[in-house]
């Protein structure tokens, strides 16, 4: 099985989860400062990549002319496109298509962002590469994702891979912003910020086996009780084991010559 058929079964398999608020609040309630950040305009045409069910791209919709939706899962679009409709969001085109192999002539967009999906990808110097391709000179590309900490013990891709086999490698920042200028783009932005998340919904959201689920929080309690470091920085809530996990927004401006 190859990285991409293994990304197309784990979230075929979230397709229903990925955006039930009940169980993913802190990509739900996190939503509006990514949209902020990108600072959509209504004259944007805008892409979406990697985009899952398209809650980014459909939130774009309503402050743009026009969003592209594209992601490797079939499952993932066809909720999102269903979304769309209850919505009654009309300016989003849901598409199937390879984030490292986009389908659009270069300089096609005025805003592209990408959320989540560089550390899933096997080859993320090619998705940004691409994101950088297909937008216009002095428009704007976003990487949004999971970040690696420099410095913190424990190896957190362990931690996520295990819930999530298709998980691949978180970066730092630094590395993106460098992806991001190896491109042909100059970072004019970024942000880095802790969130923490409650254990039980994040696995129950990845349909993680429960023998696992139990080995994750096992985990999590003896690195909660001075014992090996898991990289998730755990800590109780009440009664609750949460977690914490780094996010990071940075954006970029492709160069004339890109």
């Amino acid at each position: 099985m190859t990285h991409r058929d293994l990304i197309r079964r784990e979230f075929a398999r979230q397709a229903g989860t990925f955006e039930d608020t009940r169980l993913n609040t802190a990509f739900t309630e996190r939503l509006g400062q990514l949209v902020d950040f990108a600072g959509p305009t209504p004259d944007d045409v805008c892409l979406e990549v990697a985009c899952g069910t398209g809650l980014v791209a459909r939130a774009l919709a309503r402050r743009t002319r026009h969003v592209t939706a594209l992601d490797l899962t079939p499952e993932m679009l066809a909720t999102g496109k269903a979304a769309a409709d209850a919505e009654g969001v009309l300016n989003v085109v849901f598409q199937e298509g390879d984030a490292t192999r986009l389908p659009f002539l270069g300089g096609s967009f005025s805003l592209v962002l990408s959320r989540f999906s560089l550390h899933q990808v096997a080859e993320p110097e090619q998705v940004v590469a691409e994101m950088v391709r297909v937008c216009r000179p002095g428009g704007r590309v976003v990487v949004a994702d999971l970040v690696r900490k420099p410095g913190l013990p424990g190896d957190p891709d362990r931690m996520e891979r295990l819930r999530d086999p298709s998980h691949g490698t978180m970066l730092a920042v630094e590395a993106i912003e460098r992806l991001l200028t190896s491109a042909g783009s100059a970072v004019a932005a970024s942000e880095a910020f802790d969130v923490r998340r409650p254990l039980r919904v994040w696995l129950e959201q990845s349909r993680t086996p429960g023998d696992v689920a139990g080995r994750i929080e096992a985990e999590l309690r003896e690195d909660l009780a001075g014992g090996a470091p898991t990289g998730l920085r755990p800590l109780m809530v009440g009664e609750d084991l949460w977690f914490t996990q780094t996010w990071a927004h940075v954006l970029a401006h492709p160069l004339a010559e890109a």
